[in-house]
């Protein structure tokens, strides 16, 4: 995957990316597969040239447009909440530069993400072709409204907060799908994981983080 980008840049972030997974592990995030696509994964060619020192910190840090990269635990926690399956079909709302759409392009058979940001979307489906990544596909869209064409999804993953769960996005989840969504205002929100079980929708809080607004139709207005 790195061999065609900047081979002496990308041996820089070894040592960096290993202690990220090990930082990774002590805090909880237990599935392996995760942990070994992460420990590949050059996350610095997802954040601008000047913050590239920075990329393998446990924090967010910002891209274009306002919008920020997300930090490698909730990237790690949200993935591992999908429980993603190298079968599976899942849909990514905000894609940002295109790093969790990486991250699960290795974990499962087809992403669809949808990114607001005209030039975020392009850039990161640039960059996953850069890294020869050809099951994900990004567009410019409203995700809020998901994408009815690919649908039914085994997992649908929001990396930015809606004040409610967009009923869209549940009518698209396959059965025992699940969708993974930061609920709430915008100074508070909740990690939610809903799974569409046979007898009803289950939904479950796992703790509180931040995200910038999922702005749409039935998310945030602006």
């Amino acid at each position: 995957m790195e061999q065609d980008i900047a081979p002496r840049l990308i041996d820089r972030y070894v040592a960096p990316r290993q202690k990220m997974v090990e930082m990774l592990a002590r805090r909880g995030i237990r599935n392996r597969r995760v942990l070994e696509v992460m420990r590949e994964l050059p996350r610095h060619l997802f954040v601008e040239e000047a913050l590239r020192s920075k990329a393998y910190g446990d924090h967010a840090l910002p891209i274009a447009g306002g919008q920020t990269i997300s930090q490698p635990y909730m990237v790690a926690r949200m993935t591992e909440l999908l429980e993603p399956s190298s079968r599976d079909r899942v849909l990514e709302i905000g894609a940002g530069s295109g790093y969790q759409t990486a991250v699960l392009s290795q974990l499962v058979w087809q992403v669809y993400a949808i990114e607001r940001i005209a030039e975020l979307a392009r850039s990161a489906q640039n960059l996953l072709r850069q890294l020869d990544i050809y099951n994900a596909t990004i567009k410019c869209f409203d995700g809020t409204i998901g994408w009815s064409g690919f649908a039914p999804y085994d997992g649908i993953l929001v990396a930015a907060a809606s004040p409610d769960i967009p009923e869209p996005l549940v009518e698209q989840l396959a059965p025992n799908g699940r969708l993974v969504i930061p609920v709430g205002s915008q100074q508070s929100q909740q990690l939610i994981r809903l799974i569409k079980a046979p007898h009803g929708e289950i939904i479950e809080d796992h703790g509180s983080c931040i995200f910038v607004k999922l702005i749409g139709r039935y998310g945030w207005e602006s």
